[in-house]
């Protein structure tokens, strides 16, 4: 009985990120939950030369959540998440806010909040971002206009359509202006929907963004507009999570030598097995292609690939609150991609020990 429970739990754990938040008050209708994980982790990355580097990634991860009933039908809530570097020396710890937004829900008419939060594009890039260690990178990443957390994003979100059609949900993003930063991390003004439908196990999700390239962006000559739209498919029953994604970007995804590329094709692939004593083995496979790289002045641009790997990895759960995982990236790309696109292209091996509640 406690292995399927195990078995049944560990799913909604990689999802959730928290194994068990604690609870630290409920009194009066006001709830705040404290939630976790402590991460020892070292990275091996085989060079050129035949020879290995390893580095210490460990890191730590807290967050709060709190909701308030103010009528029986009207919920406040807000979440709080902060990330700490545990691999550099005392006082050189690198720190960084995750999430930091509050807002209102209000039945089946749904929640609206603001803040740093998860960019609505990103909906159809979580289906796939599921591997052990990797995974996610073909055109996802964090303050890279809607695409993962950002800054400044007014978020509406409505599930069961208004109550009337089960597994049915759907979300639009605002994300105001933000140019006071590094160029690769601006974004201009601009929206965001998604519509995903959940039934029987099964789940289909569509995104699109788009918004405006800041002048400093713009400059590049690749035009005023970035925008990204996705489809993503999953499976997840049965002790099986298998999953699908393809998605196509224009003037938003950055290359590793911080240039922006004029368009990307991008499809990720993973599925995994639950087996009831604790063993989560997991096969990933992650590509992306820039097209018409560098362009300039009419000048045709080249096409490259930008990311192209296999990962295998596993994770063993103890219980709900501690696992080990480790993970092989086999990558996949070719020294004369790598080379247009400043990108990586070692194999990388992990392992690591987590507790998490």
């Amino acid at each position: 009985m406690k292995r399927k429970v195990l078995a049944m739990l560990v799913p909604a754990l990689l999802v959730a990120g928290a194994a068990n938040a604690a609870e630290i008050y409920n009194k009066d209708g006001n709830k705040v939950d404290f939630y976790g994980k402590m991460v020892g982790e070292r990275i091996w990355s085989n060079t050129d030369d035949n020879n290995s580097e390893n580095e210490d990634t460990s890191y730590a991860r807290f967050g709060v959540k709190g909701e308030t009933q103010i009528t029986s039908e009207l919920t406040g809530f807000g979440q709080f998440e902060y990330n700490l570097d545990a691999s550099k020396p005392e006082g050189s710890n690198q720190e960084k806010t995750r999430l930091t937004f509050a807002g209102l829900k209000y039945n089946e008419l749904g929640s609206f909040d603001y803040g740093r939060n998860y960019g609505v594009a990103y909906d159809a890039a979580a289906y796939t971002d599921m591997l052990v260690e990797w995974g996610g990178d073909s055109w996802a990443s964090a303050d890279n206009f809607m695409n993962g957390r950002t800054n400044g994003v007014a978020t509406y979100r409505n599930s069961d359509f208004f109550g009337l059609v089960d597994g049915l949900n759907f979300a639009v993003q605002y994300q105001g202006k933000n140019s006071n930063r590094d160029v690769t991390k601006q974004n201009g003004d601009g929206y965001a929907l998604s519509v995903d439908y959940n039934i029987e196990g099964f789940g289909f999700v569509g995104a699109y963004s788009k918004s405006d390239r800041t002048n400093e962006q713009a400059g590049d000559g690749y035009g005023d507009n970035a925008e990204v739209w996705s489809l993503a498919a999953k499976y997840d029953a049965n002790n099986i999570y298998a999953a699908m994604m393809y998605g196509e970007t224009r003037n938003m995804t950055v290359l590793a030598n911080d240039h922006f590329a004029n368009k990307t094709q991008n499809f990720e692939a993973v599925v995994q097995y639950q087996f009831d004593f604790g063993l989560r083995p997991s096969l990933g496979y992650v590509y992306s292609k820039g097209k018409d790289l560098y362009a300039r002045d009419g000048h045709k641009g080249v096409d490259a690939d930008r990311v192209n790997y296999i990962e295998v990895g596993t994770w063993y759960y103890f219980n709900k609150n501690m696992n080990v995982y480790t993970a092989y990236k086999f990558n996949l790309l070719d020294k004369d991609d790598a080379a247009i696109t400043d990108a990586a292209t070692d194999d990388q091996f992990a392992v690591g020990i987590v507790y998490q509640f």
